[in-house]
């Protein structure tokens, strides 16, 4: 009977130990999922932000271009071909 009693000692030994590190790594994994969670949030900040700075940066460069400055003068002439195209489709639609 000794021996079975050893046995079953030694299966809740180990079983105890996994239940721990089950704990353990559920705690980790928990931990590992709200700092991604924090990441991912910051990383979609950081990319609304590098976005917005693209925009202004356009903007400006259409700014500088119409003040008279050479560099970009085609791409600014693009886009104002661009937004006439787009105003006079609206007007289009309009007198549909």
């Amino acid at each position: 009977m000794s021996k079975i009693e050893e046995i079953v000692d030694a299966l809740e030994n180990k079983i105890s130990k996994i239940l721990h590190k089950q704990e353990v790594l559920k705690q980790t994994n928990a931990k590992l999922t709200d700092q991604l969670e924090k990441q991912q949030k910051e990383l979609l900040s950081k990319q609304e932000e590098v976005a917005s700075w693209a925009e202004k940066y356009e903007t400006l460069k259409i700014a500088n271009s119409m003040l008279g400055s050479d560099e970009n003068k085609r791409e600014t002439k693009l886009k104002i071909n661009a937004l006439i195209r787009d105003i006079d489709h609206c007007i289009a639609q309009i007198s549909e």
